[in-house]
């Protein structure tokens, strides 16, 4: 593609995002500033993206921590995390997602005061950059809002310099009843300013202040922002809370066609810098709102599966996979260049409004009122109607899979080493959390010092304390990670967990959970099959059709399967992956 060409199409991208907003300069210039900020002109060669191509496969395994979820002394988390992830990770995951690891004022990094530095409290760029050396880095772009105690918000207090027009205000009187929200605090925030009084939109709180992107020079300001990140070894971009970017008074503020369009020009411009950097949206929303953030393979390369958390866990504490089996079947195969990100379990709670039209009121109040029995923090937010709705679970993975709907029981760690199965055999790309892959269990400590339900689930651990734990074979924690190293060693090794490979959905019952992935050149198939009740459970053998002339085994046990059985006999919360080749 030649300059004029890409700079054809980023005008083009820009033409129907300002198609309503008159502009202190011409399209053209902006589209001239925006090539020349992400490092592209005519004098560079320009990358060349493949369409429909997959920058990942079946080895890519995502990591989620803060910076500091492991300390040690005086030295610097960042040089802390690189160790750990070197001796305890090393071959388990190759990408990394640390947290916002900017200064901040709140929501443990999400109100961000400055993207271009790094907290010292966690390190330096340096520390950064020698954790992008060995694994692909994942980096936040907190895109919808930053901290009121940020330089930009000072300047439009103060009404002039950088930022004295960043943000989005709106009037009182203004009919704002069909805002969507993901919060019950006030949406506008009265705020003084040399201008008079301002009430500045806050989508989330009256610390993160929303930005007006019918500025062009917001726009400007991040891809300058992104351009840095890539330099300092960026290789996976996470748009947080990217759908309530664009705002129009009198409409819901989600989703608007204007934020479709500007996560398509960051990924036109991002990739003619270079085609492997992925772009990652979090959009915790409805599953078929979600599904729009694929574009037609030109806006996100992969989205969060956040429906997966909400529905998995219902599954094994209610001991029946009903509705996430009927959510797997309706869910359309990613195509090329496009992947599901798969997790359950992240540093933010279950989100409850992914599982809305999914599961029913009464599913939700009951899956709700099991993990307050579990020890579990429950999030609100204000409907349409003004009335409270239930809009995140706080807890630990570990501690939310205890027991079922009876109670605590025995079968905690197997019951969460089979959620693992489940979706690390799943088409999509999977993240763990770091909690996750610890065993960690509730933090109500932390909880009582801060006063955020969150933090029940974002323990920071003393290394020395951690690695006596990690060692000791008795320990939930060494339990935990060696079982679920093993599960991803496994499958990194097999082509038909490629994030794209084929994926279809098995009728088993309401008692097991399975299905089949074949890889990309159909050499191998996997079946996989969880029981995912906690009674053992008889799986005819006849239901999974195995071909006769192949021999297959179970890859996690390394056990034969034999056809002349007429079923197979499954403990409670046994996974299988039953294949007829082995590439381990």
């Amino acid at each position: 593609m030649t300059w004029n060409i890409l700079h054809d199409k980023v005008k083009h991208h820009l033409e129907f995002i300002y198609a309503d907003v008159d502009l202190p300069l011409t399209i053209d210039q902006l589209a001239v500033s925006l090539m020349k900020t992400i490092g592209i002109d005519d004098e560079v060669d320009i990358a060349q993206p493949q369409s429909h191509y997959n920058y990942w496969d079946e080895d890519d395994i995502i990591m989620i921590t803060y910076g500091d979820s492991v300390i040690d002394g005086d030295e610097r988390p960042l040089v802390t995390l690189n160790r750990f992830l070197h001796r305890y990770c090393k071959n388990t995951v190759n990408n990394v997602h640390i947290l916002p690891f900017f200064p901040y004022s709140s929501d443990d990094g999400f109100s961000v005061i400055d993207y271009s530095s790094v907290n010292e409290s966690l390190g330096t760029w340096e520390d950064i950059e020698a954790i992008a050396k060995d694994y692909g880095l994942m980096t936040d772009l907190v895109i919808n809002h930053c901290s009121a105690r940020s330089a930009w918000f000072d300047n439009f207090v103060k009404g002039e310099g950088t930022g004295s027009d960043f943000f989005f205000t709106a009037d009182p009187a203004d009919d704002l009843s069909m805002v969507t929200r993901p919060r019950v605090s006030p949406l506008l925030r009265e705020t003084e300013t040399a201008k008079g009084t301002k009430h500045v939109w806050c989508t989330f709180s009256h610390d993160q202040v929303d930005f007006d992107f019918r500025n062009p020079n917001v726009l400007l300001a991040f891809v300058d922002i992104i351009r840095l990140y890539i330099d300092k070894g960026a290789k996976l971009f996470r748009l947080d809370a990217v759908a309530f970017l664009w705002k129009i008074v009198g409409t819901n503020c989600i989703n608007l066609p204007q934020t479709h369009e500007v996560i398509r020009l960051l990924r036109t411009l991002i990739e003619h810098v270079d085609p492997s950097i992925i772009i990652i949206t979090e959009t915790n929303i409805p599953n078929r709102e979600n599904l729009t953030y694929f574009g037609n393979a030109n806006e996100a390369h992969a989205i969060y599966n956040f429906s997966l958390p909400p529905l998995l866990v219902n599954t094994l504490v209610s001991g029946d996979c009903k509705y996430l089996k009927s959510w797997m079947m309706s869910m359309p195969p990613a195509q090329n260049g496009t992947a599901y990100f798969n997790f359950i379990a992240s540093h933010d709670g279950i989100g409850l409004r992914p599982a809305e039209g999914l599961l029913s009121d009464e599913e939700i109040s009951e899956l709700v009122h099991t993990m307050q029995n579990f020890g579990g923090k429950i999030s609100w937010r204000a409907s349409d109607h003004g009335q409270q709705k239930p809009y995140e679970i706080n807890i630990t993975l570990f501690d939310a899979l205890q027991g079922t709907i009876k109670g605590p029981d025995r079968w905690q760690i197997d019951r969460f080493i089979c959620a693992h199965a489940i979706m690390l055999g799943m088409e999509g790309i999977p993240g763990l959390y770091i909690h996750s892959l610890l065993g960690t269990s509730n933090d109500y400590e932390k909880v009582a010092n801060t006063g955020q339900n969150r933090s029940i689930n974002r323990r920071r651990w003393e290394l020395t304390e951690l690695e006596a734990l990690l060692d000791s074979p008795y320990s939930q924690h060494h339990k935990v990670l060696t079982r679920l190293s093993q599960l991803i060693r496994v499958r990194k090794a097999q082509p038909a967990f490629h994030p794209n490979a084929t994926q279809f959905t098995l009728q088993l019952g309401n008692q097991i959970f399975g299905y089949w992935r074949q890889s990309l050149d159909r050499k191998q198939s996997v079946f996989c099959i969880s029981n995912i009740s906690d009674e053992e459970q008889s799986v005819l053998l006849s239901d999974i059709n195995l071909i006769g002339t192949d021999n297959w085994i179970d890859l996690i046990t390394r056990q034969e399967i034999a056809l002349s059985s007429s079923f197979l006999q499954m403990k409670p919360y046994q996974t299988l992956w039953i294949s007829n080749q082995d590439f381990e």
